[in-house]
């Protein structure tokens, strides 16, 4: 399924993340890790786009000489 993960091994480890942080932590744990991907998705993008700008900064010059 997801890399070699069945859909037993994926509920398995479901039901030990449940004993070990509880049914209350779960929407706090995954709020979290959607906050680390949004963080992580617009640090991407700003440097994709630093690197574009640079690079027509970079044109810019190269056309004036």
């Amino acid at each position: 399924m997801f890399g070699g993960i069945s859909v037993w091994e994926l509920s398995i480890i479901l039901v030990i993340v449940l004993i070990i942080f509880g049914a209350g932590k779960l929407p706090e744990i995954g709020s979290g890790i959607g906050k680390a991907i949004k963080n992580f998705k617009s640090a991407t993008n700003e440097s994709e786009i630093k690197d574009k700008e640079s690079d027509k900064e970079s044109i810019e010059e190269k056309n004036k000489t």
